[in-house]
């Protein structure tokens, strides 16, 4: 009982420090809604005849806004961009600018992003930046689908290869999927009015480029430095939307931010695979510690808390199914070794599928949806712990000497109170039993516990 309260308490503080972390890097990410300042009274001035004329009314400040995205490219991150594409659009803002740097991620939320970007009654402009950003992978879809794209400085755009929900393929599969991401970035590019030809070697080759060979090639319209030059270069710009031309008026525009709100914010941690799969092994063990000690209530209640929020986030990962059977056969078998007297071939043999499970999880040649071996050693190694102590506890209370019933009396001493042979009688643990002896034994004589038969003890004289 003790022992697994003292489990108990590990689990809650994994789960504290866990809810913690998540807690401070959402409460950081609170939308900041940043209201317009208001237009200041039109002057009103006298003309010669003293008739008084309403000065020229300056237009009011179009609204932009604006999309920070700084992460893989994952389901989370396509609602997101979509839904800000809508508020955008519902609220008649002149563009929406989306501030790009990724490292590329998955292709099905790739298309979701480029299908409203083309679909946008907006315009929506790519920007790749800061310095240093970009646009890999699927970057190069979104950046290539926007109305106009643009790069800053010290920028690079490419190696558009393509990774999907089903991660590996075999050699046919993949070159289907090849063939189809090549012909829609063809695709893309004509209708953008950019260089096909190096949008389908970005998707074949993995080619990258910089900012000033990408305005070369024709993969974006310009080079920006910051936003305010870029609005100031697009000002005038005409854009082809699905309900027709638009001519932009982005010069000293109003620009807004749309970060994403705690929703949004706990979904993206959630969905990093280093995250799930911490979720996923704290919800094993809370089912674990509440399956071996029934009534605790709390460890099944985080276990069961923490596997479904694994599950979603293996939902939208390049799961390889055979990873995943092997971690759960590995705590299997580490449960079993709590029951079953294996010698420990049980927990041996659960740390290794755990190991070859946890590296072969996600599947997926992206780096950026690979789980970090700083997760995986430390995961294993408390698991291997976690059977090592089950298993050394359990051998100890092994050989243990049993103190209660008759295994528990076998070898004790008691002093004789009467002579023995047949019959006599023994003092031993604050009681007197009956006793007997091949041997006859003296009244006062230390003796030995050889056998128990009922309530009879047979005794021998201590040597």
């Amino acid at each position: 009982m003790r022992k697994n309260l003292g489990w108990a308490i590990v689990l809650l503080s994994l789960m504290l420090v866990f809810a913690g972390v998540v807690g401070i890097t959402a409460s950081e990410s609170v939308p900041k809604e940043k209201k317009a300042r208001p237009a200041p009274a039109s002057p009103i001035k006298q003309d010669e005849q003293g008739q008084a004329q309403k000065a020229a009314v300056p237009t009011a400040a179009k609204k932009i806004y604006l999309i920070k995205l700084d992460a893989p490219i994952t389901p989370v991150v396509s609602e997101y961009i979509i839904k800000s594409i809508d508020k955008a659009s519902k609220e008649a803002a002149e563009a929406v600018i989306i501030q790009l740097d990724t490292p590329g991620g998955l292709v099905e939320s790739m298309r979701e992003i480029v299908k409203k970007m083309i679909s946008a009654d907006i315009p929506v402009i790519v920007y790749v930046a800061p310095a240093g950003a970009r646009a890999a992978s699927a970057g190069v879809f979104i950046t290539m689908a926007a109305n106009i794209a643009a790069m800053a400085p010290t920028t690079h755009i490419g190696a558009a290869h393509p990774v999907t929900m089903e991660g590996k393929m075999d050699k046919t599969m993949e070159a289907k999927v090849v063939n189809d991401l090549a012909a829609m970035a063809r695709g893309i590019a004509e209708k953008r009015g950019k260089n096909a030809k190096w949008a389908e070697e970005a998707v074949r080759k993995s080619v990258s480029i910089t900012e000033t060979e990408a305005l070369k090639e024709r993969v974006i319209d310009l080079i920006a430095p910051d936003i305010p030059s870029l609005l100031k270069a697009i000002d005038g710009k005409t854009v082809e939307l699905v309900l027709g031309k638009k001519t932009l008026q982005t010069k000293g525009a109003q620009v807004q931010e749309i970060e994403m709100g705690f929703r949004f914010r706990l979904l993206e941690i959630i969905s990093n695979p280093n995250i799930a799969y911490i979720l996923m092994i704290l919800g094993f063990y809370g089912l674990y510690f509440e399956l071996s000690n029934p009534g605790a209530i709390f460890p099944g209640v985080a276990g069961a808390i923490c596997l479904i929020l694994a599950f979603y986030a293996l939902h939208t990962l390049p799961i390889n199914y055979a990873g995943l059977m092997l971690i759960i056969l590995g705590i299997g078998l580490f449960i079993a070794e709590a029951f079953i007297t294996s010698h420990g071939v049980l927990g041996i043999g659960g740390t290794i599928a755990m190991l070859f499970g946890s590296v072969m999880l996600i599947d997926s040649s992206s780096p950026v949806l690979q789980i970090s071996w700083a997760v995986i050693i430390p995961a294993v190694a408390m698991s291997a712990l976690l059977f090592i102590i089950t298993v050394s506890v359990a051998i100890r209370v092994y050989r243990e000497k049993a103190d209660t019933g008759k295994e528990g009396l076998i070898g004790m001493q008691a002093l004789a109170k009467t002579e023995i042979l047949a019959d006599g009688q023994v003092f031993m643990r604050g009681e007197y039993w009956s006793a007997w002896s091949d041997e006859p034994i003296s009244k006062g004589d230390m003796v030995t516990v050889l056998d128990v038969e009922g309530l009879m003890l047979k005794v021998k004289k201590v040597s």
